[in-house]
């Protein structure tokens, strides 16, 4: 840049992005580093099976983002930019081992008939459940989305208590901890129904047995039948390619292949980065981290960190990996069932027990058995991504075992410890069966395929501790006013003009962009 940037941002993730824009926006000079080729952090795009094959290498679905207050102030800049999104009337839908399925429609009313269908009540639980988050929305969101330690905060739960009285605040609050497991088996009568909403906690980085995963769970139903599951026209990659346009339009720079190896400052306040290279670029008004605790605390300030905050990075826990499989298919899959086909992520797994089976085995350091699988199908919305007449999938598991101690199933060899390559492609074997076992022809339809452990996506983004992709275990004790540290306030760190952003960081994690609109906000 010509001149000092008033903000610096170390990382490129969609935080950083949406912070770097909005920032841009009010008159701002940011300049955005990133260590790898690439912005984007867990939006990446890449031809990784066969010519012509696009895939989302991690992060696909952009439900978060579309319904958040990111997109709200954005999306007219970004679509001015070419960002356009791609869209199903099945965002979501179960299939269990006996063919057994269910599917999530963005029509509020067919979902009630069709649940009860299933069973009798179960779709007018449905009904109450989702029309309860419409009826808390002022409340919910301003804690899942705003600013916690803040003046407005105290100011909308003190109505709340007013217009509620104090018990029935503490009795919302009450209920907001209940876990899935709880929820779903006091609430719906079939395995059927539970089975379809379980696996929706793991995306949140929660198991079924966790506090606040029923709630969540409640959220993220409200949100893919009003919004749905929406990809990104052409790839991930447009979107990336529409912020960079808009941050560079309102001024600001974005810099790859710089690797900030320190925080400088001066007088108890950040002043500026230093890059690996030894190039020292200064900050006029700060520095801002979309980084993990581990990178901000144990590299970017090293030895200028307080003993406390050393002590507590090192008590800060990640949560479980994912594995992601790609396959370029000669054709469509033919589903046992041809309505599956149109469904934009279809989870395969046994049930709620299930879930909670694999959700255990990974946490305890084993291979699952019976893993629950997260297959996408952007084919059938963005058929652009691959060439006329052939498909794409996207399987993502969100219960990999990050330090592998065995396997559930005792047939893998596991001696080494860590994922390898011939564990990798063993593992990848066993969830293609389960994949085989319910589409038609399918391992004959198969082009190529390439997978992806917790390794091989720590080594894409070095804040995907171990193949967390959640930025830490999202548990409510780091959550909420807790996250990343029982001691943190908003984004503030104990440096001056030093803030920290990302998904360690409230909200948390998803592709909402959260964190980076509430410190450019306030900023």
């Amino acid at each position: 840049m010509t001149a000092t940037p008033d903000h610096i941002i170390v990382g490129s993730g969609i935080n950083a992005l949406v912070c770097a824009a909005l920032l841009g926006g009010k008159g701002r000079k940011v300049l955005v580093l990133e260590r790898n080729d690439r912005i984007g952090g867990c939006i990446r795009t890449d031809e990784i099976t066969a010519p012509g094959f696009v895939h989302d290498v991690m992060a696909t679905t952009f439900v978060l983002f579309l319904t958040g207050p990111a997109h709200a102030a954005l999306g007219t800049d970004l679509a001015r930019h070419g960002l356009e999104f791609c869209h199903t009337a099945t965002p979501t839908g179960v299939l269990r081992p006996d063919g057994s399925h269910a599917i999530v429609r963005t029509d509020r009313a067919a979902n009630i008939a069709a649940l009860n269908a299933i069973a009798a009540g179960d779709g007018d639980r449905h009904g109450r459940d989702v029309g309860e988050i419409e009826r808390n929305a002022g409340l919910l969101f301003g804690l899942l989305g705003g600013q916690l330690w803040s003046w407005p905060t105290f100011r909308l739960l003190a109505g709340e208590a007013w217009r509620r009285g104090p018990r029935g605040l503490k009795t919302f609050a009450g209920d907001m901890l209940t876990p899935a497991r709880s929820w779903l088996e006091g609430g719906y009568q079939s395995e059927l129904t539970r089975a379809l909403w379980a696996p929706w906690v793991l995306h949140a980085g929660l198991g079924p047995e966790d506090a606040f995963s029923g709630q969540i769970a409640k959220v993220i139903g409200f949100a893919l039948e009003a919004a749905g599951a929406p990809v990104v026209k052409g790839g991930s990659r447009n979107l990336l390619a529409a912020f960079e346009a808009l941050i560079r339009e309102r001024g600001g720079q974005i810099r790859t292949g710089a690797d900030v190896a320190s925080i400088m400052q001066s007088g108890g306040r950040a002043t500026g980065v230093r890059l690996a290279s030894g190039e020292e670029i200064a900050a006029a008004r700060g520095v801002i981290c979309s980084v993990t605790p581990t990178q901000l605390y144990g590299r970017l300030l090293g030895a200028t960190a307080s003993a406390d905050e050393t002590a507590t990075v090192r008590t800060y826990r990640y949560g479980k990996g994912n594995f992601q499989i790609h396959y370029a298919l000669d054709k469509p899959p033919v589903w046992k069932n041809p309505e599956l086909g149109k469904v934009a992520l279809l989870h395969l797994t046994p049930g709620l027990d299930g879930v909670s089976k694999a959700c255990n085995e990974a946490v305890r350091g084993m291979l699952p058995e019976t893993p629950t699988i997260c297959v996408g199908q952007p084919h059938a919305l963005d058929p652009s991504r691959c060439p006329p007449g052939k498909a794409i999938l996207w399987l993502q598991l969100p219960e990999a075992p990050r330090e592998i101690k065995g396997d559930a199933a005792g047939k893998l060899v596991v001696a080494e410890g860590a994922w390898t390559e011939r564990l990798r492609e063993a593992y990848a074997d066993r969830v293609e069966a389960i994949l085989a076992s319910h589409i038609e022809g399918f391992k004959e339809s198969v082009i190529a395929r390439k997978a992806c452990s917790p390794a091989d996506l720590e080594a894409m983004n070095i804040n995907l501790v171990d193949g967390d992709p959640y930025g830490g275990s999202s548990t409510i004790d780091q959550s909420f006013l807790w996250r990343p540290f029982k001691s943190s306030i908003n984004h503030q760190t104990s440096v001056s003009d030093l803030y920290h952003i990302g998904a360690s960081t409230h909200p948390g994690a998803g592709l909402g962009g959260g964190s980076g609109f509430l410190l450019a906000q306030r900023l």
